[in-house]
């Protein structure tokens, strides 16, 4: 056995021995968690609980887990920590292992494979697989919220056509939220019904559900409804024009990715024609350079 693949062999080794005694020796746990194990918060009337599909050890992971996770996008996504640390561990260990069914495959058709390269390749694909969870969970959460503005675009609308039939601010905002069915209407049902039952102002649970799930157009309605309650004052025309706004807000950001697609299309077809005008002149230079 040579050099390397015996310091490969015990680095492995001893970082294995190191996770083991990390959760064999017991630590201080983190204040957050227990806080939240001891005052466990309040269902919200109307909402069926998340699936638990998470272990003991993948909740124990989260407490020890260093560095913090995507809570924001999590909740917005309705996903819990357990079932993204799950997935991460995953995908980890199939990365480590792929190359392994590779290393048996060619070890039965009689090839020598050195035992570094796999165990190499190994670490590199589940680190690389290991963040594929981060990207994933934040390219959905970014759609889950231009998706929500399309919602909340419209709930604007809602919200100003009751008014304009002189309906009152609260009961406004709970008429608009209960036309819509997909789920940011639904979020913002069940923001309304919390604050119905805990006898506080729903532009205030608008604000928090807002500032929970980072959803700043949330926040501009809880201000806008917020002013007509304290004033008294007209807020039809603030809801269309920031409804307004918004939709063309829309419409350039959808605008501007159709053109960046365009121009991501003309690299491949200027590529396409290089190759052509190769394939077309390269016979009769090389009948140049024959002659």
């Amino acid at each position: 056995m040579s050099v390397t693949t015996m310091v490969v062999c015990g680095s492995l080794a001893g970082a294995g021995v190191a996770l083991l005694v990390r959760e064999v020796v017991p630590s201080a746990p983190k204040l957050g968690p227990t806080l939240r194990r001891l005052n466990p918060p309040a269902p919200t009337p109307g909402v069926r609980p998340r699936k638990k599909t998470s272990t003991a050890w993948a909740g124990r992971l989260v407490e020890r887990m260093p560095g913090t996770l995507p809570r924001t996008d999590l909740d917005l996504l309705n996903q819990t920590p357990e079932q993204f640390l799950v997935n991460k561990v995953s995908l980890a260990l199939l990365g480590l292992l792929a190359p392994l069914v590779l290393v048996v495959g060619w070890t039965l058709m009689g090839l020598s494979v050195p035992l570094f390269l796999p165990g190499a390749v190994g670490v590199l694909a589940a680190i690389g697989l290991w963040f594929v969870p981060d990207w994933a969970v934040a390219s959905e959460a970014a759609k889950a919220r231009t998706e929500f503005a399309y919602a909340a675009a419209a709930y604007l609308d809602l919200v100003a056509t009751r008014m304009a039939s002189n309906v009152g601010p609260s009961q406004a905002l709970e008429d608009a939220a209960r036309i819509g069915r997909s789920w940011a209407f639904v979020r913002i049902q069940e923001a309304l019904l919390r604050a119905r039952t805990e006898k506080s102002s729903p532009w205030q649970a608008l604000d928090d559900l807002g500032t929970q799930l980072n959803l700043p157009v949330l926040q501009d309605v809880a201000d806008i409804m917020r002013l007509s309650s304290d004033d008294g004052a007209s807020v039809y025309e603030t809801l269309r024009n920031r409804a307004k706004s918004l939709s063309n807000e829309l419409l350039a950001a959808e605008a501007a990715k159709a053109n960046a697609d365009s121009e991501k299309l003309s690299a491949p077809g200027a590529l396409l024609a290089v190759i052509a005008m190769f394939l077309i002149a390269f016979p009769a230079v090389l009948n140049i350079f024959t002659i």
